[in-house]
């Protein structure tokens, strides 16, 4: 859905339904989009109920497990990047 910034004053509640419900809205100004409505409680980042569910059906139960010996050096990745 895209819509003028006048539209948009005059319709925001809907929009905000609309956008929250996944749809996509664009606010245009002068004919080009200006921004984009996006609901708020569906950003990105790390969902850890899923990575403890992944990591229980994939056997892992340790943090660091199977990682060779040197990884767990904390000069490691200043070697690696050559910083060292």
């Amino acid at each position: 859905m895209e819509l003028a910034i006048r539209e948009a004053k005059a319709h925001l509640s809907a929009l905000i339904a609309a956008a929250r419900n996944g749809e996509r809205v664009v606010i245009t100004r002068h004919g080009q989009p200006a921004v984009e409505l996006v609901r708020c409680d569906q950003r990105g980042g790390i969902d850890f109920k899923k990575l403890e569910e992944a990591r229980q059906r994939l056997g892992i139960s340790e943090e660091g497990e199977g990682w060779p010996e040197e990884f767990d050096d904390p000069a490691f990745s200043r070697r690696v990047l050559g910083k060292v």
